[in-house]
């Protein structure tokens, strides 16, 4: 797994300056979420577009790109067990973790149109896999894999729900009101044709927002990875085995920039856009990252997938389903939804630590 991450740089220096690295990371890594965040934002504004649309579409690509590139890298190094595994462990992460914790935060606002359609294709696209994966054992047993075939038939499906997204936020935009919570408050925005109008008036140039955007994913990206790769040189250094390094710190990694990216979008009061990157990226974890791996090389489906991750996942996705048909009616996601939501991510990796896995 080392050769995924890049530590090469990191394994001969000392241990205060890996410290000093990996404190500096994380400074860039919070301002380049910042930036991030703020250019989604004015994007969302000037253009005219839901937020919670930008969440899922923009800001879910470039915070997917970490585990696409590390999921592709592993398939063509010969590892594809790894990247089957980095992405149902980023869909876990990000569903359980980021979302949970972002529920028991704050109450996060319910978009009943985003729900009713992104929702719902983050469940389907979830079974999908579940489906393919034990339909491939049931088939092939322990040679099953997902070869090129279902790489292509994912990356069919992207293409499509991207096409599809575009459609929807359209509709949105002169659609059913947006049904949001402000300050731990219910409230209605007015989406009638006038007021859609009246938003894309205050256009202005997107210049500004894009290049704040670029500027804040390289950031992201890059510090996320000086993050991790300083951070597991260090665990070395302190005896942490191997084993448990990869269960933990690179399953985490590969996630850390939604979770900055989430967590900062709280900050700065876009609640929006962790849900619409939270259920995004668990989309495109499936369609993109999956099927572009599966297309490099066939991805091999072990025992573990079919009696541990991917039943956590299916329960995940269950869970995370309930939530959302309870959030549909009422118009925001109850605090405590994020408890079992978090629970399930504690079990998992607990699980993961007493068996060694990854």
């Amino acid at each position: 797994m080392n050769g995924l991450i890049l530590q090469a740089p990191f394994e001969d220096m000392p241990q205060f300056t890996l410290l000093l690295v990996a404190a500096a990371a994380i400074w860039l890594l919070v301002k380049g979420a910042d930036l991030f965040i703020q250019g989604a934002a004015s994007l969302a504004h000037q253009m005219g577009i839901p937020k919670i649309i930008v969440g899922a579409t923009i800001v879910s690509l470039g915070t997917t790109c970490p585990e696409a590139a590390i999921s592709v890298m592993a398939a063509w190094e010969g590892k594809p067990h790894l990247a089957l595994g980095n992405a149902v462990g980023s869909i876990i992460t990000d569903t359980g973790l980021i979302f949970g914790l972002g529920c028991v935060l704050t109450v996060l606002p319910a978009n009943r149109f985003f729900l009713r359609r992104h929702g719902w294709t983050k469940a389907c696209t979830d079974l999908l896999l579940v489906t393919l994966c034990y339909g491939a054992w049931a088939v092939h047993g322990d040679n099953a894999t997902l070869g090129l075939s279902v790489g292509l038939l994912l990356l069919g499906l992207l293409v499509t729900y991207l096409f599809v997204s575009v459609r929807w936020s359209r509709q949105h935009s002169y659609g059913e009101p947006r049904v949001t919570a402000v300050n731990d408050q219910v409230a209605t925005e007015d989406l009638s044709p006038a007021a859609a109008s009246a938003e894309k008036g205050k256009n202005q140039s997107s210049t500004g927002p894009v290049i704040m955007l670029v500027i804040g994913l390289v950031l992201v990206i890059f510090a996320s990875h000086f993050v991790i790769s300083s951070v597991t040189v260090l665990a070395t250094y302190w005896h942490i085995p191997q084993d448990v390094i990869a269960a933990t710190l690179v399953a985490f990694g590969t996630s850390l920039p939604e979770l900055t990216v989430g967590m900062t979008s709280l900050y700065r009061g876009h609640k929006e856009l962790l849900v619409g990157n939270v259920i995004g990226a668990d989309i495109l974890n499936v369609l993109f990252v999956i099927g572009a791996s599966a297309t490099a090389r066939p991805l091999a489906i072990l025992p573990n997938f079919l009696y541990l991750h991917l039943p956590m996942l299916t329960i995940m996705m269950l869970l995370f389903l309930t939530c959302i048909l309870i959030a549909a009616r009422s118009g925001h996601f109850k605090r405590w939804f994020g408890v079992p939501l978090l629970a399930l991510y504690v079990a998992y990796v607990a699980l993961l630590l007493l068996r060694g896995e990854m």
